[in-house]
């Protein structure tokens, strides 16, 4: 009798342990994760900030804590972008946040018109701030780096979809666009750069003036050959995009006379020749545009009195006066001020 209470405890013993086990098993090795979810760790989070974002989306509170202290994560976390995907373990989870396992995240440069609003743009996509990619957007020292000064470094962003880490630092992030700059610049693109006989600086700066002119891209090479005719007879290019880039007023509707004495460097009325640097971040479409720009003998154009998007272009001023008034009277028709 003895020895089967004696052998039925141990069964029992056997049982609970075997029971214990796979309940640990499951605990440390088993699903943690039941749908794909992002996680943001950012580099001023605590590790109160990190658990609180992370416990929502996963099980095994318990054993995660436990892992989490013998591998001292509250103070050797990373920051980062981390996708927890289904299936992965406790164990999994707590490796990743130490190693610092990011994902990449896609970061979109898209057509902005200045620095600060590219550093705003950014902001949103990356663990840095507005302030600290402002710095480095306008560091003399960064931009001498790339080879480029604090107001042309501009020229050098390309509106594409890129993968960088989410916590990119503004330094690196101008490092990879300046490798990116001179993948874009390949020798095919310099050979047709020279035909127009621009600099690379001057090529993205046209391009971003007839970017902001029109978004018909079958129009685009027109445009650019009008600009490249004016340059090289010395005539001031007269492009009403600098205007509102001067005034930093870019939903003026229309431009009046007024508008064309403001004083500054990037009003092409008063200036002759091509603003200091890009107006805008110009797509990639009014690049080839200005690479590829059509050879002919117009130097005026006017936005259609259809509001087509198109322009009417002029050889002769007289001729280019005759499309402006008839714009100018649609425009008071429809009382657009």
């Amino acid at each position: 009798m003895q020895k089967k209470t004696l052998l039925g405890l141990l069964l029992g013993v056997v049982v609970a342990a075997a029971v214990a086990a796979v309940v640990v098993f499951v605990q440390f090795k088993g699903s943690a994760v039941d749908r794909e979810c992002e996680l943001y760790v950012g580099s001023r989070a605590t590790y109160a900030e990190l658990t609180d974002s992370l416990m929502p989306s996963i099980r095994h509170h318990a054993a995660f804590r436990t892992y989490a202290r013998r591998l001292d994560l509250a103070h050797t976390f990373k920051p980062g972008h981390y996708v927890l995907r289904p299936g992965m373990n406790v164990i999994g989870i707590v490796r990743m946040l130490k190693l610092g396992e990011q994902t990449p995240v896609r970061v979109t440069l898209q057509n902005v018109r200045t620095p600060a609003q590219l550093a705003r743009l950014l902001s949103r996509q990356i663990d840095a701030d507005s302030t600290s990619i402002m710095a480095a957007l306008t560091s003399k020292e960064l931009a001498a780096e790339v080879g480029f000064d604090s107001v042309t470094l501009f020229s050098m962003f390309l509106p594409d979809t890129y993968e960088f880490y989410w916590t990119v630092t503004p330094r690196d992030f101008v490092l990879r666009m300046k490798r990116e700059y001179d993948r874009f610049w390949t020798p095919e693109r310099d050979a047709r750069r020279q035909r127009s006989g621009l600099s690379r600086l001057e090529v993205m700066t046209l391009a971003s003036i007839v970017y902001e002119e029109t978004r018909r891209t079958d129009e685009m090479p027109r445009i650019a050959g009008v600009y490249i005719n004016r340059l090289r007879r010395g005539v001031p290019l007269q492009a009403d995009p600098t205007v509102k880039y001067a005034l930093q007023d870019f939903g003026l509707r229309r431009i009046l006379y007024r508008h064309l004495k403001y004083p500054s460097p990037y009003n092409t009325y008063i200036n002759r020749g091509l603003p200091p640097s890009p107006i805008c971040m110009p797509g990639k479409s009014a690049i080839e545009a200005v690479l590829n720009f059509e050879r002919h003998d117009y130097l005026f154009f006017c936005a259609r009195p259809t509001f087509d998007g198109y322009h009417n272009f002029a050889r002769t001023l007289a001729e280019h006066n005759r499309n402006a008034r008839a714009y100018s009277a649609e425009l008071n028709r429809r009382k657009i001020k």
